[in-house]
């Protein structure tokens, strides 16, 4: 009897976790999950706005509270869906990530606690990466180049160091706005290799300071001086190396991880497939 009992017992909450289980990866219910962390974006924007809060203020709590109770109902049957094994759900990195967030948003609205929930609250954005697999991939495959984009980071900083020392002895009694030190030339180099207003820094070096009236070059000008070739060559080649070549590098190695990630969640699926138990 007692064996017949526990298999019973056994039976219920297999068939239960199954129905959990199946119920989590409904299509339905995760829409219902990415409109709920829709709307609680939105709803944070919109409390933003002290005159929108002094007159739906009140509305605002109780769709918030709304919204928390699905987040709650969300985590627990996915709790569910593991049966006994609950420790499964912890063991990996999203869903540790959304029971945390859900949890603080349990937390009492006293003042102590206000900056930690209002923190928490605007976390609850990123749990949409968490519900959209193609997020996931694009989050995890950052998360995987990291390692190699530090090789690229090595080589633009070595990079900009030279480009740095040498505008600092071209161009640093002409422009010392720009170039008047090494970090002020670092600087901007950082918004040259961003495309921002670097054809005026090389028309100052080109026709020099004086030449330049109205700007702030022309107010820091102690020394005039004109790099008709070498300002050209100088900016373009920074361009070309920096923006053009090393900057792809960096797409090159997300992409690069992108790939690794897809073969590794192909893999896991085709683990996880009932042909492969059955082999």
């Amino acid at each position: 009897m007692e064996r017949a009992k526990t298999s019973a017992v056994l039976d219920g909450s297999k068939s239960l976790s199954h129905l959990a289980r199946k119920l989590v990866d409904s299509i339905l219910f995760q829409r219902v999950v990415i409109s709920a962390i829709l709307a609680s974006a939105i709803l944070i924007g919109l409390e933003t706005s002290p005159k929108i809060m002094e007159k739906w203020g009140s509305s605002f709590k109780i769709i918030d509270r709304f919204l928390v109770l699905l987040f709650v109902i969300e985590i627990g049957l996915k709790l569910a869906s593991h049966g006994r094994a609950i420790w499964r759900f912890f063991g990996e990195p999203w869903n540790v990530f959304d029971f945390l967030v859900v949890a603080a948003c349990l937390l009492p609205s006293s003042p102590q606690y206000l900056v930690v929930l209002r923190l928490f609250r605007v976390l609850r954005v990123l749990r949409l990466v968490t519900t959209v697999p193609k997020l996931q991939l694009l989050v995890g495959a950052l998360f995987k180049s990291i390692p190699s984009m530090g090789y690229v980071i090595v080589l633009l900083s070595v990079h900009f160091y030279i480009y740095a020392v040498l505008g600092t002895f071209l161009f640093g009694v002409n422009d010392p706005w720009h170039f008047g030190s090494l970090g002020k030339s670092a600087l901007t180099l950082f918004q040259v290799v961003t495309l921002e207003g670097w054809v005026e820094i090389m028309v100052t070096q080109i026709k020099g300071c004086v030449a330049v009236a109205g700007d702030l070059t022309s107010t820091h000008c102690d020394g005039s001086e004109t790099f008709p070739r070498i300002a050209p060559l100088y900016f373009v080649s920074f361009i070309v190396l920096g923006t053009m070549i090393i900057l792809n590098l960096f797409i090159g190695v997300v992409v690069n991880s992108m790939n690794e990630m897809q073969e590794e969640l192909a893999g896991e699926d085709i683990s996880r497939s009932p042909e492969s138990h059955r082999q």
